[in-house]
């Protein structure tokens, strides 16, 4: 056994350190990703989605003009439509802000 603690334990407080400071950056881009927002229109600009980097939905903004007693099923798709879309741009928004982190550690499908 080497003179001063174990083999390697120099090495192993370094990945400590770096694995502390990769967690808090994570954690500041994590912060700065909740308070982003985007926003997505579909329809012409008939059915507007606001939703924040917490994939929550902020507001849904439906144009008088669409609602059509008679035809439900259209809006219902537009609404539909306008969540997946805002849902999908915040997961491209995260996984191009954290997919830095991933890379580093080969994990498949991590972000």
């Amino acid at each position: 056994m080497a003179r001063g603690g174990f083999p390697g334990m120099g090495n192993m407080n370094q990945i400590m350190r770096q694995a502390k400071k990769m967690q808090e950056q994570m954690e500041a881009v994590q912060k700065e990703l909740e308070e982003q927002t985007i926003e997505t229109t579909v329809g012409g600009g008939m059915v507007t989605v606001v939703a924040n980097g917490k994939r929550e939905i902020l507001s849904i903004d439906i144009k008088p003009e669409v609602v059509d007693p008679d035809d439900i099923e259209m809006l219902q798709d537009l609404v539909i439509a306008a969540i997946n879309e805002a849902l999908r741009q915040v997961d491209e928004m995260t996984n191009e802000k954290m997919g830095k982190f991933a890379g580093g550690l080969g994990i498949p499908g991590l972000f």
